[in-house]
């Protein structure tokens, strides 16, 4: 992590703030105002950053591509990287309060850790996944365990064998690892995942619990058992209040950190959010579109929450590709609410080049397909009380054969 920032401040891309910042709501409203990375100084006393992988030229950078290919080579990763045995890391008894854990919103549960990445171990499978974490104590954490999702399956199979499910909640590594974390990739493929998008090869530390973690600046040892508290209430991706909920607790019980530690803090709703949220799934979306039509790039935008809405930029081969698009992009990222296709010649990030396809392409009568009574994210507070939706696609690309009517005037250098 400390060699990402420092390539991001040889770029101009950091912002250094020294004067003494609260990790009660101060922190947390600057990062929300901005997508540059936030390096504090004096942090409660601690050194932190913000905003660590919050825009897609902070993702580039640290793909060492373009951010316009960012999704092309993302979605030709196959998954393939090797893991080096880097050994084992000495650990010390926990202490949550040395660790300057953010207060983020008012009305929220309390202090909650929103940047760690939960690797887990059981029966010789593997997971790492991104849970809010609400701090319980000096050796306690509340975790949100989505039921279905893997950490939520290997604690049912543990506590099933009577057993406890080893775990390590890792914080401060590179943008890379924490976005392999965030993606939905093949059963114990994440770290594989995060050596490819490395490089090919990555070290990783056995903790005496057996749980496998990369290098960072802080990692927690502990186990996920039978026992469970409140967390929440919780302002999650569209900025509104997630309710209560009854949640495991994780048990700490061994800390590592590297001397003068640099924490990630996070905050839920703002732009770091977002990224991770959205972009694990648009290459998912790209490769689904690819067998349907050419595809050249997919944007969740930060509008949608960085998760509802996308546009899909498409080299069109025949007419009714928009519509197949459309029900490809869907079917990669069911979460997803609306979705709109464009040309080459719109930028998908530039949602005001967005707007301009839509305001000159687009026939509602002909060109939008509303697909009622479907699964959508259980994030939306507008969705049917039972977790049904309504999507809508718009097909915003030029009629085939009728380019010459759509050519943009513009002036020759």
């Amino acid at each position: 992590m400390r060699n990402f920032i420092e390539q991001m401040r040889s770029q101009g891309l950091v912002t250094d703030v020294h004067e003494p910042v609260s990790s009660r709501f101060d922190a947390p409203k600057r990062a929300f105002s901005t997508d540059k990375l936030l390096f504090f100084h004096n942090l409660d006393g601690k050194k932190a950053v913000m905003n660590l992988v919050a825009s897609r030229e902070a993702l580039a950078v640290a793909l060492g591509v373009p951010s316009g290919e960012l999704v092309p080579k993302l979605a030709k990763c196959r998954y393939n990287g090797t893991l080096k045995d880097a050994g084992t890391l000495p650990l010390r008894p926990v202490n949550l309060d040395e660790i300057p854990i953010m207060e983020n919103y008012p009305k929220e549960g309390g202090r909650y850790l929103n940047s760690g990445v939960v690797f887990s171990r059981y029966e010789g499978i593997e997971n790492a996944s991104v849970h809010r974490m609400l701090k319980a104590g000096k050796d306690r954490l509340v975790a949100r365990l989505v039921e279905g999702r893997h950490t939520h399956t290997l604690h049912k199979k543990a506590l099933a064998q009577g057993e406890r499910l080893p775990v390590a909640v890792v914080i401060g590594m590179h943008p890379l690892v924490l976005f392999a974390s965030c993606s939905r990739v093949p059963e114990s493929m994440e770290l594989p995942f995060a050596a490819e998008l490395l490089g090919g090869e990555i070290p990783v530390y056995t903790l005496p619990n057996g749980v496998r973690v990369p290098d960072a600046e802080i990692i927690l040892e502990g186990y996920i058992g039978s026992e469970t508290a409140v967390e929440g209430p919780y302002v999650d991706i569209t900025r509104t209040y997630d309710p209560e909920r009854i949640q495991p607790v994780i048990e700490l019980n061994g800390m590592y950190t590297k001397p003068d530690f640099i924490y990630h803090g996070l905050v839920n709703a703002g732009d770091e959010h977002k990224l991770l949220m959205g972009a694990p799934y648009e290459p998912l979306i790209y490769r689904s579109v690819a067998q349907v039509t050419g595809v050249t790039d997919v944007v969740l935008t930060k509008g949608g929450c960085g998760y509802l809405h996308g546009v899909v930029q498409i080299r069109k081969r025949t007419e009714g590709d928009g519509k197949n698009a459309i029900m490809a992009a869907f079917a990669a990222h069911t979460s997803l609410k609306h979705v709109v296709i464009v040309d080459e010649d719109i930028d998908p990030a530039n949602l005001s080049d967005v707007e301009f396809a839509i305001a000159t392409r687009v026939r509602a009568d002909r060109d939008t397909l509303i697909i009622p009574g479907v699964r959508g994210s259980s994030l939306d507070p507008s969705r049917i009380g039972d977790g049904l939706n309504v999507k809508m696609g718009i097909d915003a690309t030029m009629e085939l054969g009728k380019e010459g009517e759509f050519v943009r005037a513009v002036w020759e250098d």
